[in-house]
């Protein structure tokens, strides 16, 4: 692993982005970025009304994205960033910053999902938009550079398994 390495930790909503996301971050000593802290209050409010977003909707937000995985890698500073990117053109987006961004996806039952769903508080996305984002779902190929992690596995396991992967 290198101090520049870019990791994005991706997924549907209620699959452990954050909490993984910070924890492989931490171990790496490397800046953790929230993806969601850069949507637009226009997209925050469309999903807390139970309106999933459209392509056009995230394209900026993407592009955003994008920009401070472009700025990390100019600086020489390695990132990890929690995002969705759900599709597979929404991950080329995100490649513009750092064509060998490195994928860790979690992935899981709709039960488990919808039952973390259910049991956090303060967050905006409602247990709605969960079949939403499970149907928008692009598993990412065999072409990028990913590890599949299964969410019932705890996020400890799940980072020593990225350490393992990207050493």
């Amino acid at each position: 692993m290198k101090k520049s390495d870019i990791f994005v930790v991706m997924g549907v909503s209620g699959c452990g982005k954050s909490t993984v996301g910070l924890q492989v971050a931490q171990a790496l000593g490397l800046e953790f970025l929230e993806g969601d802290t850069l949507h637009p209050p226009r997209n925050v409010a469309r999903m807390a009304a139970g309106f999933a977003l459209t392509d056009d909707d995230r394209e900026g937000w993407l592009q955003a994205l994008a920009e401070r995985i472009r700025q990390s890698r100019a600086a020489g500073r390695g990132l990890v960033l929690s995002c969705s990117a759900l599709k597979r053109a929404y991950r080329d987006i995100l490649r513009k910053g750092a064509p060998d961004l490195r994928l860790v996806y979690l992935q899981g039952e709709h039960s488990l999902l919808a039952s973390r769903m259910a049991a956090r508080t303060g967050h905006y996305m409602p247990l709605s938009l969960l079949a939403s984002q499970l149907s928008t779902l692009e598993e990412p190929g065999a072409d990028e550079e990913v590890l599949s992690c299964d969410v019932v596995l705890p996020a400890e396991a799940i980072v020593a398994a990225v350490l393992a992967r990207w050493p």
